[in-house]
């Protein structure tokens, strides 16, 4: 089995999303449940994806075909996780916010958070406050996530964290930010509680909010 999970590992790092799913099935066959071929395989083979993208060895085309295996084998187990009380890192809600309809970088890193067993919630590109604050109640997310690519959209932000606290749901939720002309500074101002400059620092910042909220 611990072969089996190598060789999961491998095939989702180079991308090839058929030997993923055919590894996914003979996991299962043989006896493994599907959390362990979801934490021992495909979490562990994004991990090592982010890693290298963080690092500089691996690039965006790469980082998609590696999201697409993951995927594979996700469309496989995700029926047999659906069945069982198993617990996802997070519940993440995303979305770009109004006036931009950029998505590339919010998609890479709903695909990179997905292969960190969180729970995505995708709003899609030029959501309006009111769509945030109504995403947020219905579906109590632990943290959210708002993306902006444009100088003239960053202070969106502000007004969708101001939308919620005036909504009483501001304290319910983490809030993290990004988008390339963002900055750590500018997150801090607005009352963030995250800003990542690109999607493999994201899912260290997500994994390190969950586990604030989860105590």
């Amino acid at each position: 089995m611990a072969d089996l999970t190598k060789n999961i590992i491998t095939q989702l790092y180079d991308g090839d999303d058929k030997q993923v799913a055919s590894l996914v099935q003979q996991a299962l066959d043989s006896g493994m449940t599907a959390s362990e071929v979801l934490s021992g395989g495909l979490i562990c083979g994004m991990d090592e994806v982010g890693r290298d993208f963080k690092g500089g060895e691996l690039f965006i085309p790469e980082v998609l075909l590696a999201a697409r295996a993951m995927r594979a084998g996700m469309n496989i187990i995700r029926p047999l996780l659906s069945k069982s009380d198993i617990p996802t890192t997070g519940k993440y809600l995303i979305g770009t916010v109004r006036g931009d309809l950029h998505d590339i970088g919010k998609n890479l890193v709903k695909m990179m958070l997905e292969g960190a067993g969180f729970e995505i919630i995708d709003l899609g590109t030029d959501v309006s406050a009111e769509t945030f604050v109504s995403a947020v109640r219905e579906n109590q997310p632990d943290i959210l996530g708002m993306s902006a690519l444009l100088t003239t959209t960053m202070p969106e932000m502000k007004v969708i964290i101001n939308a919620l606290e005036a909504a009483g749901l501001r304290d319910s939720v983490k809030i993290m930010v990004g988008g390339a002309p963002l900055t750590d500074n500018f997150a801090k101002t607005i009352g963030a509680d995250a800003y990542s400059p690109e999607a493999a620092t994201a899912v260290d910042s997500a994994r390190y909010l969950s586990r604030q909220i989860r105590g």
